[in-house]
């Protein structure tokens, strides 16, 4: 079982709907066994793939405790570290892939998932003190991912933009990142945020793990806390959404800064994440993703992947050849992280 996070330090990139759709993707034309984890506060992913009845009857349930959900979420998962253990509730079962037409399993999130950074970021303070607790804590995710390995292929986690305790803990525990880009600047600053953070704390990890080693020789070894790093070696490249060129005479073109963004992009994913490259010998750039205009709230209101959208769902006119079109991009991008993997 592979597991994969789309992390870009810049939001409005189209992250969640990418995840969204390449998991789909992998599920009904790959057949793959998919779980998708939300680990953003925010939910976007988990209301994208049950759409807003369920999302509603899942967070808002009509009698009882309107604090508590009726379905566990991502939040039951480290319940007991916010119990004030240092393990998991590996017992926890994701949605099925039979109530949504995307084909893949769900670990919902939740919006108290945020209250969980607080409890990260007093496991991290630890590292230092070899102590075996705070890697316990730190490794949440991949305690739960190994205790649901044999029951998937593959795993997408979507997370929020966000360079802190919460998505550190999930890249982590992740073996493979995909970064998606948009065309302006903030989306390049992204790039280099993400290489000077992560580059600070996996240092920060294995001298932790020096000082555990000195401490308590092979201490860790009863707890499967990971002594080596797959994210180190987990970035498979970058996508790109386009933009919206400005019109002149009639005609749709890239204005100059946009031009010049664009041709720094492959320039700057080499300087700063080819450290972290999963395959240096395979190009950085996955793909482009379009936009998609009308398809986005059309998908969200049938409760179904754009790759799966069908005149039933309301696709008329040009929508058909928009929605075959960002099929086969989809295809061909899933197909690239398949050769990744």
């Amino acid at each position: 079982m592979k597991s994969i996070c789309f992390f870009n330090n810049k939001g409005g990139v189209g992250k969640t709907t990418l995840t969204g759709n390449i998991a789909a993707y992998f599920a009904i034309e790959q057949q793959k066994r998919v779980l998708v984890i939300d680990c953003d506060p925010q939910c976007n992913i988990t209301q994208f793939i049950l759409g807003d009845v369920k999302t509603i009857d899942l967070y808002w349930p009509e009698k009882g405790n309107k604090e508590e959900t009726k379905t566990k979420t991502i939040l039951d998962i480290v319940d007991p570290i916010l119990s004030g253990d240092a393990d998991i509730n590996s017992r926890v079962r994701p949605l099925r892939s039979s109530i949504n037409r995307f084909g893949v399993d769900l670990i919902p999130g939740h919006p108290r998932f945020s209250t969980f950074e607080d409890e990260l970021s007093s496991a991290w303070a630890e590292l230092p003190t070899g102590k075996a607790g705070g890697f316990r804590v730190s490794n949440w995710l991949r305690s739960y991912l190994r205790a649901v390995e044999d029951d998937y292929d593959i795993v997408f986690i979507d997370v929020s933009p966000s360079l802190g305790a919460l998505n550190r803990s999930v890249l982590l525990s992740s073996d493979y990142f995909v970064a998606p880009l948009g065309a302006d600047a903030f989306s390049v600053l992204g790039i280099r945020n993400i290489s000077r953070w992560m580059n600070s704390w996996t240092d920060y990890y294995e001298v932790g793990l020096e000082q555990s080693e000195r401490l308590n020789p092979s201490g860790l070894n009863r707890y499967e806390i990971l002594t080596s790093l797959p994210i180190k070696r987990g970035f498979l490249g970058f996508t790109l959404q386009q933009y919206i060129a400005k019109a002149k005479e009639g005609v749709r073109r890239p204005t100059k800064a946009y031009e010049r963004i664009l041709a720094d992009i492959p320039d700057e994913v080499d300087t700063f994440l080819s450290g972290f490259a999963a395959h240096s010998d395979l190009p950085f750039h996955l793909g482009d993703v379009p936009n998609l205009y009308s398809l986005i709230p059309l998908a969200q209101s049938a409760n179904a992947p754009i790759i799966a959208l069908e005149a039933r769902d309301g696709l008329v006119g040009s929508q058909f050849s928009q929605a075959s079109r960002y099929r086969e991009i989809i295809g061909d991008l899933a197909e690239a992280i398949s050769e990744r993997v």
